[in-house]
Formats: C-alpha cells, structure tokens, sequence
C-alpha cells in the first residue's frame, strides 16, 4: 500500500473524479507555485469507486474556488493546521467565471478580438450549464 504522509499547513482535495486531478493542479495555476503538492491518482474510495486528492502544502488563499467549483463543486476542501483539519469548506457553482476556459465558437468575438476576457455565466443552475457572455455558447468540456 502506497503511504503518502500528512501534511502540517495547507489543504487537501478530496473526492475528484478519478483521472482530473491533473487537470485540477494545472487549471489552479499550482504549477506555478513553489510548494509542495502530492497527486494521488485512482485512490480506492467507497464512495466514488476510484477517486484523485491533491494535497497542498501552501496557504488556503492561494487557491481560488470558484475555478474549483467550476471544475466540480463536489470536491471536499479540507483546511489543514498543524497536522490537522480545522475546517471543510463548501464549493458552489459560481455566478459568473473568467479566462477559465475558452469559448471555440468561431463567430464569437473572443475569437477575432485577442485581449477580449473569456466570460462564462451560469444559465442554468441544476443542470450545471454555463455559457458565453458574448455570444451565449454552451460550455462543454470539449471547449476547455
């Protein structure tokens, strides 16, 4: 059995699906960070069947959760202080998000105007639907 230690100061990502917590480090600009992260991939959970967690030894509010919510508001954030949980945190979907991702409508005006901010807003709250500000495309993961 793998053993990956606790960490002291920072956070855990707990419940991603199974295989996106690649795309999670990156999309929150953790790579561009200088601290520790351990990505743990298709961790046996009785809950999910297979899950990923990403623990990050670094401040809480280096971490921007609206772009985790937006990615899967499903995620438990767990806040870590000397060695323990001191708090779980609540994700919900966000209003609006912003140079997230892209909108690949090709008549869209984020593709002909280059410093044009790529703005997604939430249409539809229970079926998780956000779409572009400019040209109301749908987001789906193919657009990322």
């Amino acid at each position: 059995m793998l053993n990956v230690g606790k960490i002291e100061e920072g956070f855990v990502l707990d419940h991603i699906k199974a295989g996106k917590s690649l795309s999670i480090y990156h999309m929150l600009g953790l790579d561009t960070l200088d601290c520790t992260v351990a990505i743990i991939k298709n961790a046996r959970s009785g809950k999910l069947g297979k899950k990923d967690i990403l623990k990050v030894e670094c401040d809480i509010d280096t971490l921007d959760l609206n772009i985790l919510a937006f990615i899967d508001h499903n995620i438990t954030v767990n806040v870590i202080k000397d060695g323990e949980i001191v708090e779980k945190r609540a994700l919900e979907l966000p209003r609006t998000i912003e140079n997230v991702c892209k909108c690949l409508n090709p008549r869209c005006i984020t593709s002909i105007e280059q410093g044009l901010k790529h703005i997604f807003y939430l249409a539809d709250e229970k079926n998780e639907i956000y779409r572009c500000r400019y040209c109301d495309e749908r987001y789906t993961e193919a657009t990322a």
